[in-house]
């Protein structure tokens, strides 16, 4: 098996190390961030550099302004991304928008598009996803989805509340996931500064990577018209697996490339840190970490490189997207935690990078469905049979 890049990929790669390296790490230190995210100058400074070295928005169509690439072109471009947390951010590839991107351009009409998706391409846009709820309502199990949409003439009164919506505070535009009465789950497209879109407050959480943070949405009677159902009514929940499979499989993609920073960082400390005698990754406590980092980070990147080939040849199913997910948040969180475990007391401060990508990566495990309900879908397979 030749696991060599074209040299075409080979180069974009190189472009896009350079960049991140040169334009996007001096700015790690950039006082505008806080505790939801990056602030939007920072935010625009970030695109606008991308947009210059024509790194912007590579995943969507050449007619949107993207570079159209495929699976495994992605896995290779996201992983030198997501070497800075500010990396996804400046070329328009973090989450939500990137997974919303690909939604729209798979299911959206094209007066739909024209309206959403070439402004968020052009990173002038940003959107939410607003489909978790407090309980009773939806998390892990769609099922229970407890937001309305109620048919009213040529339009839905939408009601509920949503909560870890990300983006949502500063977002141009929301996917609302709701129940149409008979029909089942569906998804509606409206500006969020529509009249029943109350943003309740930002959650404080673990991470502070995503721009405009996670909220928590009420709406009120929101009035939403036939037009702008995304796709069909009664198919929301098809169209939730068409954007959360490879949505998975790109945040697999940019903590790969956060863990592999993590672990470059806790190497250089191991080979200069000087105990009993001798540089600390001579010790074999310290320098089987760095052996384990090294098996962890090839394991995840095997794992994502094939999930994005089937992506590339097709349809990638339930199981190889649960399968991929799993393994591979489960391995660079380690890397992560024995690089601040190498680190030492350094670990744990501001004074490397590794901290942050700690405590960003740590809801890896939980969003877009947390390991044991993956495990527990790949057993139940297993119990009828089937492959996982």
């Amino acid at each position: 098996m030749d696991f060599s890049l074209p040299p075409a990929l080979a180069e974009l790669q190189a472009r896009v190390r350079r960049f991140i390296d040169e334009q996007v790490i001096p700015l790690e230190a950039d006082p505008r961030q806080g505790a939801h995210g990056p602030e939007p100058a920072l935010r625009d400074e970030l695109v606008a550099r991308a947009r210059a070295a024509g790194l912007l928005t590579p995943h969507v169509a050449r007619d949107f302004g993207g570079l159209d690439l495929g699976h495994v072109e992605r896995a290779v471009v996201f992983e030198e991304a997501g070497t800075s947390l500010l990396g996804p951010v400046a070329l328009n590839v973090f989450a939500p928008d990137e997974g919303n991107m690909h939604l729209l351009q798979e299911v959206a009409t094209p007066t739909q598009q024209e309206r959403w998706l070439r402004p968020m391409a052009a990173g002038t846009l940003r959107s939410c996803f607003a489909m978790t709820e407090p309980a009773p309502g939806a998390g892990s199990d769609p099922s229970m989805l407890a937001t309305t949409a109620r048919p009213d003439g040529e339009h839905f009164v939408i009601d509920g509340r949503k909560w870890f919506i990300t983006g949502a505070d500063g977002a141009g535009v929301a996917i609302i996931m709701a129940m149409v009465p008979g029909a089942g789950a569906t998804m509606f497209l409206s500006p969020m500064d529509a009249p029943g879109i109350v943003l309740e407050r930002n959650m404080d959480t673990l991470d502070r990577c995503f721009p405009g943070g996670h909220g928590v949405l009420r709406f009120e009677g929101l009035r939403v018209h036939r037009d702008d159902v995304l796709g069909e009514v009664g198919k929301g929940f098809h169209y939730a697996q068409v954007r959360l499979s490879p949505a998975r499989l790109t945040h697999c993609m940019r903590w790969l490339g956060a863990a592999r920073r993590a672990h470059e960082v806790a190497s250089a400390y191991a080979r200069e840190r000087q105990a009993f005698g001798q540089a600390i990754g001579r010790h074999e406590g310290v320098g089987f970490m760095l052996a384990d980092n090294a098996m962890d980070l090839h394991l995840a990147r095997l794992t994502t490189w094939q999930a994005a080939w089937v992506l590339d040849q097709g349809e990638l199913g339930l199981a190889e997207s649960s399968r991929a997910k799993v393994i591979v948040s489960e391995s660079v969180w380690r890397v992560a935690d024995r690089c601040v475990q190498v680190l030492g007391g350094q670990g744990t401060t501001s004074e490397t990078v590794v901290a942050r990508i700690f405590a960003d990566m740590r809801a890896f495990r939980i969003y877009d469905g947390p390991s044991e309900v993956h495990r527990w879908s790949l057993a139940k397979r297993i119990m009828k049979g089937l492959p996982a």
